[in-house]
């Protein structure tokens, strides 16, 4: 069967949004997921190497993904919001999805500022599936306010990530006492260097 590969723009609160929406290779999805791409003001983007491999092991494992550019960002109308502005952009393309597989169950997945933009996303209410935060940034960061959550969340971690030192994050996810899980990857840095095989097949393992 023919993959559906769609490029398309989502309607967000500052302006248009640039998105592409993709089924799996080999079978009708079963689930839902939108994947968040990391810092716009360094360089994030929906085709970073590290969302690339996510969207990919999620439809791997089932999923139709939508990727998208936060404002500002490409073909993205509008300009950076400091992290506020970019959760309401998730949600607007989080609704277009709901709204083209309403019968599916959904996935949030993000990469380093995109963990923490699923986080705020997700983990006021029950809804998703689950929360697949990778990479997720604790240096220079209050992490206090991602301690809880209503959604499980299945943390995916470098082993060499400078911006999450395992010792940062260790601490950080000990003090979570809400639904979690946690995959480290052996890797050489926060982007997964040497290892996205092994982080993509992570990704399949835990959604499947």
């Amino acid at each position: 069967m023919s993959r559906k590969i769609e490029a398309l723009f989502v309607a967000g609160p500052a302006g248009r949004l640039e998105a592409l929406l993709e089924e799996p290779e080999d079978r009708d999805p079963v689930f839902a997921a939108l994947v968040c791409h990391p810092h716009p003001q360094h360089g994030g983007t929906m085709h970073n190497k590290v969302v690339y491999r996510m969207a990919r092991g999620l439809r791997k494992a089932g999923a139709v993904v939508l990727r998208f550019n936060y404002r500002g960002v490409n073909l993205s109308h509008g300009t950076y919001d400091n992290g506020v502005g970019e959760v309401d952009d998730a949600r607007a393309a989080l609704s277009l999805l709901r709204e083209r597989y309403p019968d599916l169950p959904y996935v949030l997945g993000g990469f380093s500022f995109g963990s923490r933009i699923v986080q705020k996303l997700g983990c006021d209410t029950a809804g998703a599936l689950r929360i697949l935060a990778v990479g997720f940034p604790t240096r220079h960061l209050d992490t206090e306010r991602y301690l809880d959550c209503a959604v499980e969340r299945v943390f995916v971690h470098s082993t060499n990530d400078e911006y999450g030192p395992r010792e940062d994050f260790e601490r950080f996810y000990t003090a979570v006492q809400s639904a979690k899980q946690m995959r480290w990857i052996e890797a050489r840095d926060h982007f997964f260097t040497g290892s996205l095989d092994q982080f993509e097949q992570a990704v399949i393992e835990v959604n499947s």
